[in-house]
């Protein structure tokens, strides 16, 4: 495993859910928000974030809604109460 990938485990929820601190955001924004913020240090494959997300989302700590974004359907992440 590689070192920064050692450094991101067991904290991949939090810096999920502090990515969507500012406001909503569909998969992919959650994805380049946690590389641009990361200086693309933690630059995450979408099967690492997707299923996190879902995990988040079954858990209660964001919720998913389907909107229109640049043209196209995608499902946004927002936090909840609990999130």
């Amino acid at each position: 495993m590689r070192a920064d990938a050692q450094v991101l485990k067991g904290h991949l929820d939090t810096l999920l859910l502090a990515s969507l601190e500012n406001g909503p955001r569909h998969g992919y924004a959650v994805r380049e928000a946690l590389r641009a913020g990361s200086g693309a240090r933690f630059d995450l494959p979408t099967g690492t974030i997707y299923p996190a997300l879902r995990r988040l989302e079954a858990a209660g700590l964001v919720k998913g809604t389907w909107a229109e974004v640049g043209g196209r359907c995608r499902h946004t992440y927002l936090l909840t109460p609990a999130g």
